[in-house]
């Protein structure tokens, strides 16, 4: 990879992302969530929430890799204390530098002058966005957090478009109308391309006094949690004004690393803990969510060829639809039914009409699964090929036996 820009452009042709898909899906076929954070509104904080979401996966013993595509803007270096650095080859891919945890990859450390301005039309963003996945040596990731710049243009549109299995998007605000209100075309942005919104965070949310701990709310507070709600998205949880998250941005020391006993900490804990929950979802799990959305009757849908469980949901015959009782563990019917034609998208949808609970399937693609998951169904992945009843009763027995997700794209 080289990006020698004084201001005058890219050394990298725009030519040849089309021959590149075999390269890029072979590295994220290594990397299971891929998550974008996206806001529609500068200056709300989002590469704040990335790198201490990110550091904060990493403290929780996942394998986490953050890329910065803000290519006019990279802040991840600063906020990482990685100005000084630049990245290697071993000679067949670019390494990524690696601190807290973190394999880091930023425009900031190929450029040799941090003050030079970064003068690139789309095409130029898109090669280097498709670069910083397939000659980057990432290796086995648990997590890709991807910090993107404002708004809803080439960036973000390059990365769904090179990324092709995005888990979701984490979408940054602070509470005030001027920001919630362009913040909202990032999550119809996310709904235009099928990308999940895992959720929406309210940063700036009131203001910590460093003497006493109040919480002051200087811009009000709720904003970004009432649009979350009225456009039907996860809220993940608000995130204060405290001195010490900017000292900490600008030491270069990751804020939930240097200060994980704060009130502010705990917040991002709070964040972050449904994107970890992604992470862990098995059957059993599944069985408790089902058990918690009340009522005795929960509804599985199965994908089916040839009568027993397809490998991907997406390639099935039919669905069979069994109403299950919750305390016994007995079908009460099974409804065999033949799904629309299949288009990114809109299963989830149909599944959420005909009332399913639970998808239980042999393999799913991340982005699926947080498509099932924002229309409310819990996904079971890694399932045996057999009979509907049969997976039903292992599952109700909690005796199911869950492999490898068996097509993850």
């Amino acid at each position: 990879m080289s990006c020698e820009s004084n201001g005058g452009g890219c050394s990298c042709s725009g030519d040849a992302v089309s021959d590149d898909t075999a390269a890029v899906r072979a590295r994220l076929s290594k990397i299971k969530h891929k998550v974008i954070v996206l806001s529609g509104k500068g200056g709300v904080g989002k590469s704040t929430v990335a790198t201490n979401l990110a550091v904060a996966l990493s403290s929780e013993g996942k394998r986490v890799g953050l890329m910065d595509v803000d290519f006019h803007g990279p802040s991840i270096p600063g906020m990482l204390n990685l100005k000084k650095e630049k990245l290697t080859s071993n000679g067949s891919a670019v390494v990524p530098f690696e601190v807290a945890g973190l394999k880091v990859v930023s425009i900031g450390l190929l450029i040799d002058d941090a003050d030079a301005a970064v003068i690139w039309r789309g095409p130029m963003k898109m090669t280097a966005i498709t670069q910083f996945v397939k000659d980057v040596e990432w290796g086995e990731l648990d997590y890709l957090i991807i910090d993107s710049p404002p708004g809803t243009g080439d960036e973000p549109l390059s990365v769904c478009q090179v990324i092709e299995d995005l888990s979701g998007a984490v979408v940054v605000t602070t509470p005030q109308s001027v920001a919630v209100d362009d913040v909202r075309r990032s999550v119809n942005f996310c709904h235009q391309l099928n990308i999940p919104v895992l959720g929406v965070v309210e940063n700036m949310s009131g203001f910590v006094c460093p003497k006493c701990g109040e919480l002051t709310e200087i811009f009000k507070s709720g904003g970004g949690e009432k649009m979350a709600s009225e456009m039907k998205v996860p809220f993940l949880g608000k995130i204060p004004i405290d001195p010490q998250i900017a000292h900490a941005g600008d030491d270069g020391k990751p804020y939930v690393y240097h200060f994980a006993k704060t009130e502010s900490a705990k917040c991002f804990e709070k964040v972050v803990s449904p994107i970890l929950a992604m992470d862990v979802m098995n059957g059993k799990a599944a069985a408790e969510q089902v058990k918690e959305k009340g009522g005795n009757v929960m509804r599985i849908a199965i994908p089916m060829v040839e009568g027993k469980l397809s490998n991907h949901f997406g390639h099935c015959e039919k669905f069979a639809l069994l109403d299950v009782n919750k305390d016994t563990g007995a079908v009460e019917s099974r409804e065999d039914i033949t799904p629309p034609p299949h288009e990114p998208g809109l299963l989830p949808k149909w599944l959420a009409e005909k009332n399913a609970d639970l998808i239980i399937a042999g393999g799913m693609g991340n982005r699926a699964q947080g498509l099932f998951t924002e229309q409310g169904i819990i996904v079971v992945t890694g399932a045996p090929v057999d009979e509907p009843e049969n997976i039903v009763k292992a599952y109700c027995a909690g005796t199911l036996v869950t492999g490898d997700n068996l097509c993850d794209h």
